[in-house]
């Protein structure tokens, strides 16, 4: 069971939700590739916020996997591989999620130039 539920922005089309360390939210109308996106943060990593569990380690997503529309992902940073995911993280993680979402009506829209 992951921390969040997968959601849709409030303009009825499902995109891919990426919530970053600083509480921005990137969303993406499209799958796109985890590789494009850690281009522009290479000391982080993407994990899907459906397979994130209390006491265990965070699965990081492959540069091959696609953030797909309809789901939830966070952007990590790469310190948090090496050690089981505590309870009070998981807590400040879904802060950060609401906090993402709640401001979501200024989120930045991702597309492809």
């Amino acid at each position: 069971m992951g921390i969040c539920s997968s959601c849709e922005s409030s303009s009825h089309v499902a995109t891919a939700k990426l919530v970053l360390q600083d509480e921005r939210l990137l969303e993406f109308s499209y799958p796109v590739r985890v590789s494009f996106v850690l281009a522009s943060i290479p000391t982080y990593f993407i994990c899907s916020a459906d397979e994130m569990e209390f006491d265990e380690f965070v699965s990081s997503m492959n540069g091959d996997e696609e953030l797909q529309p309809g789901q939830l992902y966070f952007a990590l940073p790469l310190s948090w591989l090496k050690h089981p995911l505590q309870p009070e993280e998981m807590a400040s993680l879904a802060v950060k999620a609401s906090s993402a979402l709640m401001k979501s009506g200024g989120a930045e829209k991702c597309g492809m130039s």
